[in-house]
Protein backbone atom coordinates (compact mmCIF):
# COMPACT_ATOMS: atom_id res chain seq x y z
CA UNK A 1 0.00 0.00 0.00
CA UNK A 2 1.26 3.84 -0.81
CA UNK A 3 0.19 7.28 -1.13
CA UNK A 4 -2.14 8.67 -3.72
CA UNK A 5 0.32 10.08 -6.44
CA UNK A 6 -0.96 13.75 -5.56
CA UNK A 7 -0.85 12.97 -1.96
CA UNK A 8 2.96 11.14 -2.49
CA UNK A 9 4.00 14.45 -4.54
CA UNK A 10 2.67 16.79 -1.77
CA UNK A 11 4.64 15.42 0.81
CA UNK A 12 7.71 15.41 -1.04
CA UNK A 13 7.35 19.50 -1.62
CA UNK A 14 6.70 19.85 2.24
CA UNK A 15 10.40 17.52 3.00
CA UNK A 16 12.14 18.87 0.09
CA UNK A 17 10.96 22.76 1.02
CA UNK A 18 11.90 22.05 4.56
CA UNK A 19 15.63 20.71 3.87
CA UNK A 20 16.26 23.74 0.81
CA UNK A 21 14.77 26.71 3.40
CA UNK A 22 15.79 25.19 6.59
CA UNK A 23 19.26 24.77 5.86
CA UNK A 24 19.85 21.15 6.86
CA UNK A 25 22.24 18.83 5.34
CA UNK A 26 19.71 16.15 5.40
CA UNK A 27 15.89 15.45 5.93
CA UNK A 28 14.23 12.41 6.17
CA UNK A 29 10.46 12.00 6.33
CA UNK A 30 7.84 8.66 5.89
CA UNK A 31 4.12 8.35 6.34
CA UNK A 32 3.24 5.21 8.01
CA UNK A 33 0.76 2.91 8.77
CA UNK A 34 0.53 -0.10 10.62
CA UNK A 35 4.10 -0.34 10.92
CA UNK A 36 4.85 -0.33 7.17
CA UNK A 37 6.12 3.35 5.29
CA UNK A 38 3.73 4.57 2.99
CA UNK A 39 5.74 7.13 1.65
CA UNK A 40 9.63 8.00 2.48
CA UNK A 41 10.84 11.53 1.11
CA UNK A 42 14.19 11.99 1.72
CA UNK A 43 15.93 15.36 1.00
CA UNK A 44 19.78 16.58 1.05
CA UNK A 45 23.09 14.42 0.52
CA UNK A 46 25.00 14.86 3.93
CA UNK A 47 24.10 11.38 4.37
CA UNK A 48 21.70 11.09 1.33
CA UNK A 49 18.50 9.85 3.57
CA UNK A 50 17.63 6.60 4.42
CA UNK A 51 14.74 4.85 5.82
CA UNK A 52 17.25 2.41 7.81
CA UNK A 53 20.04 5.51 8.69
CA UNK A 54 19.91 5.92 12.46
CA UNK A 55 19.52 9.86 13.00
CA UNK A 56 19.10 10.83 17.08
CA UNK A 57 15.50 10.98 18.64
CA UNK A 58 16.49 13.26 21.60
CA UNK A 59 13.00 13.40 23.88
CA UNK A 60 10.78 11.03 21.49
CA UNK A 61 12.84 9.02 24.07
CA UNK A 62 10.58 10.09 27.14
CA UNK A 63 7.64 7.98 25.00
CA UNK A 64 9.77 4.96 25.89
CA UNK A 65 10.68 5.75 29.45
CA UNK A 66 6.98 6.63 30.19
CA UNK A 67 6.00 3.47 28.94
CA UNK A 68 8.14 1.63 31.14
CA UNK A 69 6.59 3.88 34.20
CA UNK A 70 3.20 2.76 33.24
CA UNK A 71 4.23 -1.09 32.86
CA UNK A 72 5.85 -1.25 36.30
CA UNK A 73 2.40 0.47 37.45
CA UNK A 74 0.27 -1.71 36.12
CA UNK A 75 2.21 -4.23 37.41
CA UNK A 76 1.79 -3.01 40.81
CA UNK A 77 5.23 -1.62 41.48
CA UNK A 78 3.90 1.82 42.14
CA UNK A 79 0.61 3.90 41.88
CA UNK A 80 1.68 7.00 39.56
CA UNK A 81 0.13 9.59 42.30
CA UNK A 82 2.47 8.26 45.10
CA UNK A 83 4.57 10.86 45.94
CA UNK A 84 8.38 10.60 45.10
CA UNK A 85 9.90 10.16 48.42
CA UNK A 86 8.42 6.48 48.67
CA UNK A 87 10.63 5.31 45.93
CA UNK A 88 13.37 8.01 46.09
CA UNK A 89 13.67 7.94 50.03
CA UNK A 90 15.51 11.11 51.40
CA UNK A 91 15.51 13.02 48.59
CA UNK A 92 13.96 16.93 49.20
CA UNK A 93 12.09 16.88 46.15
CA UNK A 94 9.72 13.96 47.56
CA UNK A 95 6.83 15.78 47.91
CA UNK A 96 6.12 15.65 43.89
CA UNK A 97 4.31 12.97 42.34
CA UNK A 98 4.88 10.10 39.08
CA UNK A 99 2.23 11.33 37.63
CA UNK A 100 3.28 15.09 37.94
CA UNK A 101 6.81 14.18 36.56
CA UNK A 102 5.44 12.35 33.90
CA UNK A 103 2.89 14.99 32.57
CA UNK A 104 5.39 18.27 33.20
CA UNK A 105 3.52 19.58 36.41
CA UNK A 106 5.40 18.44 38.49
CA UNK A 107 7.26 22.45 39.16
CA UNK A 108 10.42 20.46 38.66
CA UNK A 109 13.19 23.13 36.89
CA UNK A 110 13.50 21.81 33.28
CA UNK A 111 17.44 21.33 33.13
CA UNK A 112 19.87 19.61 36.06
CA UNK A 113 22.41 21.67 37.45
CA UNK A 114 25.91 21.66 35.89
CA UNK A 115 26.80 21.89 32.40
CA UNK A 116 24.70 21.92 29.90
CA UNK A 117 23.52 18.17 30.06
CA UNK A 118 23.00 17.40 26.22
CA UNK A 119 26.46 18.66 25.43
CA UNK A 120 28.38 16.59 27.98
CA UNK A 121 29.04 12.97 29.11
CA UNK A 122 26.21 12.53 31.55
CA UNK A 123 27.18 11.53 35.41
CA UNK A 124 25.50 8.63 37.11
CA UNK A 125 22.12 8.07 39.05
CA UNK A 126 23.59 8.81 42.33
CA UNK A 127 25.02 12.22 41.09
CA UNK A 128 22.40 13.04 39.83
CA UNK A 129 19.73 12.76 42.81
CA UNK A 130 22.72 14.07 45.21
CA UNK A 131 22.18 17.53 43.28
CA UNK A 132 18.32 17.38 43.70
CA UNK A 133 17.42 20.12 46.19
CA UNK A 134 14.23 21.56 47.41
CA UNK A 135 15.49 24.99 44.95
CA UNK A 136 14.97 23.19 42.27
CA UNK A 137 11.44 23.07 41.95
CA UNK A 138 10.39 26.12 40.68
CA UNK A 139 6.55 26.27 42.15
CA UNK A 140 4.16 23.91 43.16
CA UNK A 141 2.96 21.27 41.29
CA UNK A 142 0.34 21.92 38.52
CA UNK A 143 0.25 25.53 39.01
CA UNK A 144 0.97 25.47 34.86
CA UNK A 145 2.90 23.29 32.43
CA UNK A 146 6.31 23.65 32.74
CA UNK A 147 8.25 21.28 30.36
CA UNK A 148 11.11 19.75 32.33
CA UNK A 149 13.47 16.99 31.40
CA UNK A 150 15.18 16.92 34.98
CA UNK A 151 11.54 15.24 35.66
CA UNK A 152 12.63 12.59 33.00
CA UNK A 153 16.24 12.19 34.45
CA UNK A 154 14.06 11.15 38.05
CA UNK A 155 11.77 8.58 36.21
CA UNK A 156 14.55 6.84 35.16
CA UNK A 157 16.32 6.64 38.89
CA UNK A 158 12.53 5.57 39.62
CA UNK A 159 12.62 2.54 37.38
CA UNK A 160 16.26 1.39 38.35
CA UNK A 161 15.83 1.83 42.20
CA UNK A 162 12.34 -0.18 42.42
CA UNK A 163 13.52 -2.51 39.76
CA UNK A 164 17.31 -3.09 40.21
CA UNK A 165 17.93 -2.82 36.43
CA UNK A 166 19.27 -0.06 34.56
CA UNK A 167 17.09 2.23 32.53
CA UNK A 168 19.36 0.72 29.36
CA UNK A 169 18.37 -2.67 30.13
CA UNK A 170 14.50 -2.00 31.05
CA UNK A 171 14.22 0.06 27.60
CA UNK A 172 15.51 -2.76 25.54
CA UNK A 173 14.08 -5.81 27.33
CA UNK A 174 10.79 -4.29 27.81
CA UNK A 175 9.83 -1.89 24.96
CA UNK A 176 12.23 -2.54 21.75
CA UNK A 177 12.74 -6.15 21.90
CA UNK A 178 8.95 -6.92 21.77
CA UNK A 179 8.10 -4.55 19.08
CA UNK A 180 10.91 -5.87 16.68
CA UNK A 181 12.96 -2.47 17.21
CA UNK A 182 16.20 -4.01 16.49
CA UNK A 183 17.85 -0.47 14.76
CA UNK A 184 16.90 1.59 17.95
CA UNK A 185 19.85 1.82 20.11
CA UNK A 186 21.48 3.35 23.13
CA UNK A 187 24.57 4.74 21.19
CA UNK A 188 24.39 5.04 17.35
CA UNK A 189 25.56 2.40 14.65
CA UNK A 190 26.59 2.57 11.55
CA UNK A 191 24.90 3.77 9.53
CA UNK A 192 24.07 6.99 10.87
CA UNK A 193 23.94 10.60 10.09
CA UNK A 194 26.26 12.64 11.39
CA UNK A 195 24.63 16.00 13.11
CA UNK A 196 25.80 19.63 12.71
CA UNK A 197 24.91 22.86 14.03
CA UNK A 198 24.73 24.86 10.49
CA UNK A 199 26.16 28.45 11.74
CA UNK A 200 23.18 31.29 10.82
CA UNK A 201 26.11 33.62 9.36
CA UNK A 202 27.96 31.52 6.91
CA UNK A 203 25.79 28.21 6.44
CA UNK A 204 29.35 26.90 8.01
CA UNK A 205 28.90 22.93 9.49
CA UNK A 206 30.15 22.05 12.59
CA UNK A 207 29.85 18.56 13.87
CA UNK A 208 28.35 17.95 17.44
CA UNK A 209 29.69 15.33 19.64
CA UNK A 210 27.97 12.36 20.53
CA UNK A 211 28.02 12.07 24.48
CA UNK A 212 26.39 9.24 26.32
CA UNK A 213 23.80 11.32 28.77
CA UNK A 214 24.44 9.24 31.95
CA UNK A 215 21.55 9.75 34.23
CA UNK A 216 19.73 11.89 31.55
CA UNK A 217 19.21 9.00 29.02
CA UNK A 218 15.43 8.83 29.94
CA UNK A 219 14.82 11.61 29.07
CA UNK A 220 16.93 12.34 25.27
CA UNK A 221 19.17 9.27 24.58
CA UNK A 222 17.96 6.89 22.10
CA UNK A 223 18.87 6.31 17.95
CA UNK A 224 16.51 5.33 15.42
CA UNK A 225 15.27 4.73 11.83
CA UNK A 226 12.38 5.83 10.20
CA UNK A 227 11.66 1.77 9.31
CA UNK A 228 11.76 1.02 13.56
CA UNK A 229 10.00 4.21 14.18
CA UNK A 230 7.55 3.30 12.11
CA UNK A 231 6.77 0.03 14.26
CA UNK A 232 6.66 3.01 17.21
CA UNK A 233 4.27 4.78 15.97
CA UNK A 234 1.64 1.37 14.86
CA UNK A 235 2.19 1.01 18.66
CA UNK A 236 1.18 3.82 19.53
CA UNK A 237 -2.39 3.95 17.34
CA UNK A 238 -2.60 -0.54 18.08
CA UNK A 239 -1.16 -1.23 21.48
CA UNK A 240 0.71 -4.59 21.58
CA UNK A 241 -0.56 -5.98 24.12
CA UNK A 242 2.82 -7.78 25.11
CA UNK A 243 4.21 -3.92 25.88
CA UNK A 244 0.75 -2.53 27.19
CA UNK A 245 -2.75 -3.20 26.87
CA UNK A 246 -4.61 -0.24 25.19
CA UNK A 247 -6.76 0.91 27.87
CA UNK A 248 -3.17 1.88 29.51
CA UNK A 249 -2.12 3.56 25.56
CA UNK A 250 -5.19 5.46 26.09
CA UNK A 251 -4.54 6.79 29.34
CA UNK A 252 -1.41 8.23 28.42
CA UNK A 253 -3.08 10.14 25.58
CA UNK A 254 -5.69 11.81 27.68
CA UNK A 255 -4.62 15.09 28.25
CA UNK A 256 -2.84 16.31 31.79
CA UNK A 257 -2.24 19.70 30.89
CA UNK A 258 -2.67 22.39 27.69
CA UNK A 259 0.35 23.66 27.38
CA UNK A 260 -0.91 26.54 24.80
CA UNK A 261 -3.21 28.27 27.20
CA UNK A 262 -3.77 31.23 24.43
CA UNK A 263 -5.44 28.78 21.54
CA UNK A 264 -5.31 25.55 22.59
CA UNK A 265 -3.30 24.52 20.17
CA UNK A 266 -0.77 21.68 22.57
CA UNK A 267 -1.17 19.71 25.50
CA UNK A 268 0.62 16.92 26.93
CA UNK A 269 -0.26 13.52 28.49
CA UNK A 270 1.55 11.00 30.82
CA UNK A 271 4.77 10.59 28.50
CA UNK A 272 2.83 11.98 25.07
CA UNK A 273 2.69 15.68 23.69
CA UNK A 274 -0.79 16.43 21.76
CA UNK A 275 -1.11 18.58 18.97
CA UNK A 276 -4.33 19.61 17.48
CA UNK A 277 -4.19 21.33 13.85
CA UNK A 278 -7.61 22.06 12.76
CA UNK A 279 -10.33 20.25 14.09
CA UNK A 280 -7.73 16.59 14.12
CA UNK A 281 -5.73 16.26 17.64
CA UNK A 282 -2.19 14.54 16.80
CA UNK A 283 -0.18 12.26 19.58
CA UNK A 284 3.12 11.83 19.96
CA UNK A 285 6.42 13.77 20.87
CA UNK A 286 9.21 16.05 19.45
CA UNK A 287 12.84 15.74 19.98
CA UNK A 288 16.68 17.60 20.02
CA UNK A 289 19.93 16.71 20.51
CA UNK A 290 22.59 18.78 19.25
CA UNK A 291 23.13 18.12 15.69
CA UNK A 292 19.48 16.76 15.77
CA UNK A 293 15.75 17.74 15.55
CA UNK A 294 13.21 14.93 15.18
CA UNK A 295 9.50 14.47 15.10
CA UNK A 296 7.06 11.85 15.68
CA UNK A 297 3.05 12.17 15.35
CA UNK A 298 -0.05 9.72 14.79
CA UNK A 299 -3.50 9.93 14.32
CA UNK A 300 -4.82 7.29 16.42
CA UNK A 301 -8.06 6.90 14.53
CA UNK A 302 -6.50 6.27 10.74
CA UNK A 303 -3.91 5.09 11.84
CA UNK A 304 -1.54 7.24 10.19
CA UNK A 305 1.60 8.31 11.15
CA UNK A 306 4.21 10.78 10.55
CA UNK A 307 8.38 10.46 11.16
CA UNK A 308 10.82 13.24 10.45
CA UNK A 309 14.47 13.45 11.70
CA UNK A 310 16.75 16.11 10.59
CA UNK A 311 20.93 16.48 11.42
CA UNK A 312 20.98 19.87 12.06
CA UNK A 313 20.06 21.53 15.81
CA UNK A 314 16.71 23.38 14.15
CA UNK A 315 15.86 24.60 11.15
CA UNK A 316 16.29 27.94 9.75
CA UNK A 317 12.76 29.89 9.90
CA UNK A 318 10.83 26.48 10.20
CA UNK A 319 10.72 23.77 13.34
CA UNK A 320 10.77 20.18 12.60
CA UNK A 321 7.11 20.08 14.33
CA UNK A 322 5.47 22.27 11.80
CA UNK A 323 6.87 19.93 8.76
CA UNK A 324 5.95 16.71 10.57
CA UNK A 325 2.32 18.16 11.23
CA UNK A 326 1.91 19.74 7.24
CA UNK A 327 2.96 16.72 6.16
CA UNK A 328 0.58 14.18 8.02
CA UNK A 329 -2.08 16.55 7.60
CA UNK A 330 -1.59 16.47 3.76
CA UNK A 331 -1.84 12.72 3.68
CA UNK A 332 -4.69 12.88 5.86
CA UNK A 333 -6.33 15.30 3.59
CA UNK A 334 -5.31 13.49 0.87
CA UNK A 335 -6.06 9.55 1.44
CA UNK A 336 -9.74 8.59 1.02
CA UNK A 337 -11.19 6.77 4.49
CA UNK A 338 -12.20 3.16 3.40
CA UNK A 339 -14.96 1.78 5.92
CA UNK A 340 -14.80 -1.48 7.06
CA UNK A 341 -17.26 -3.98 5.73
CA UNK A 342 -20.67 -3.98 6.74
CA UNK A 343 -21.51 -7.26 8.55
CA UNK A 344 -24.61 -8.50 9.95
CA UNK A 345 -24.65 -8.45 14.16
CA UNK A 346 -25.48 -11.41 15.95
CA UNK A 347 -28.12 -11.74 17.18
CA UNK A 348 -28.93 -10.59 20.88
CA UNK A 349 -29.35 -13.36 23.75
CA UNK A 350 -30.51 -13.51 27.15
CA UNK A 351 -30.62 -10.31 28.66
CA UNK A 352 -29.17 -8.45 26.17
CA UNK A 353 -32.21 -9.44 24.10
CA UNK A 354 -34.27 -8.58 26.49
CA UNK A 355 -32.95 -5.05 26.60
CA UNK A 356 -32.50 -4.41 22.74
CA UNK A 357 -35.28 -1.55 21.21
CA UNK A 358 -37.10 1.80 22.06
CA UNK A 359 -36.71 3.39 25.66
CA UNK A 360 -37.91 6.97 26.92
CA UNK A 361 -37.22 9.68 29.05
CA UNK A 362 -38.05 13.11 29.49
CA UNK A 363 -40.86 12.63 25.99
CA UNK A 364 -37.33 11.48 24.26
CA UNK A 365 -36.58 8.67 22.59
CA UNK A 366 -33.90 6.60 22.93
CA UNK A 367 -32.37 2.76 21.12
CA UNK A 368 -30.33 0.40 22.95
CA UNK A 369 -28.32 -1.42 20.42
CA UNK A 370 -26.68 -5.08 20.96
CA UNK A 371 -22.97 -5.36 19.48
CA UNK A 372 -21.91 -8.81 20.30
CA UNK A 373 -22.03 -8.88 24.03
CA UNK A 374 -21.84 -4.97 24.55
CA UNK A 375 -25.19 -2.95 24.57
CA UNK A 376 -24.80 0.70 22.90
CA UNK A 377 -26.99 3.34 23.52
CA UNK A 378 -26.67 7.36 22.79
CA UNK A 379 -22.91 6.77 22.01
CA UNK A 380 -21.90 4.94 24.88
CA UNK A 381 -20.99 0.85 25.19
CA UNK A 382 -22.39 -0.87 28.43
CA UNK A 383 -20.69 -4.12 28.85
CA UNK A 384 -22.24 -6.99 32.01
CA UNK A 385 -20.84 -7.18 34.93
CA UNK A 386 -23.63 -9.09 36.66
CA UNK A 387 -27.57 -10.26 36.04
CA UNK A 388 -29.59 -7.01 35.24
CA UNK A 389 -26.29 -4.50 36.00
CA UNK A 390 -24.27 -3.36 33.06
CA UNK A 391 -20.95 -0.95 33.01
CA UNK A 392 -20.44 1.93 30.57
CA UNK A 393 -16.67 2.14 28.97
CA UNK A 394 -16.55 4.63 26.47
CA UNK A 395 -18.43 7.86 25.61
CA UNK A 396 -20.48 10.58 28.11
CA UNK A 397 -21.41 7.51 30.31
CA UNK A 398 -17.90 5.95 30.52
CA UNK A 399 -17.78 4.41 34.22
CA UNK A 400 -21.38 4.37 35.29
CA UNK A 401 -24.25 1.73 35.63
CA UNK A 402 -26.61 0.57 33.47
CA UNK A 403 -29.42 -0.68 36.42
CA UNK A 404 -32.01 -3.15 34.98
CA UNK A 405 -35.59 -2.79 37.07
CA UNK A 406 -37.71 -6.00 36.83
CA UNK A 407 -41.21 -5.97 38.57
CA UNK A 408 -42.29 -8.73 40.69
CA UNK A 409 -42.93 -10.99 37.47
CA UNK A 410 -39.45 -10.44 36.43
CA UNK A 411 -40.30 -8.35 33.54
CA UNK A 412 -37.75 -5.47 32.54
CA UNK A 413 -39.78 -2.70 33.41
CA UNK A 414 -37.38 0.04 33.60
CA UNK A 415 -33.48 1.34 33.13
CA UNK A 416 -31.48 3.17 35.41
CA UNK A 417 -28.39 5.12 34.12
CA UNK A 418 -26.60 7.09 36.43
CA UNK A 419 -30.20 8.31 38.23
CA UNK A 420 -31.78 9.04 34.59
CA UNK A 421 -34.57 6.17 34.38
CA UNK A 422 -35.90 5.47 30.74
CA UNK A 423 -38.83 3.25 30.28
CA UNK A 424 -40.66 1.72 27.53
CA UNK A 425 -43.71 4.12 27.90
CA UNK A 426 -43.44 7.25 25.53
CA UNK A 427 -45.43 8.93 28.20
CA UNK A 428 -43.25 8.81 30.88
CA UNK A 429 -41.14 11.51 32.67
CA UNK A 430 -39.36 10.51 35.46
Amino acid sequence: MSLLPDTARRVDEIAARAQAEGHTPSLALAIVRDRAVLHFAGAGVRPVPDAKTQYRLGSITKTMTATLVMQLRDEGFFALDDLLYRHLPGTSIGGVTLRQLLGHVSGLQREPDGQWWERTAGGDVDKLLADLGYDKLSGPPFRRYRYSNLAYGVLGAVLERVTGESWTSLVGKRVLDPLGMKRTTYAPMEPFARGYVVHALDDSLHEEPRHDSGAMAPAGQLWSTITDMAKWAAFLTDPAPAVLPRETVDEMCAPVVISDLESWTGGYGLGLQLFRVGERVFVGHGGSMPGYVAHLAVHRRSRLGVIAFANSYGLQGTHIRKVALAALTAALDGEPVTPAPWQPPAPPAGEAAELVGRWWWMGREYEIHADGDALEMSGSRFVREAPDRWRGVDGENEGEVLQVIRGDSGAILKVDIATFVFSRDPHHLA
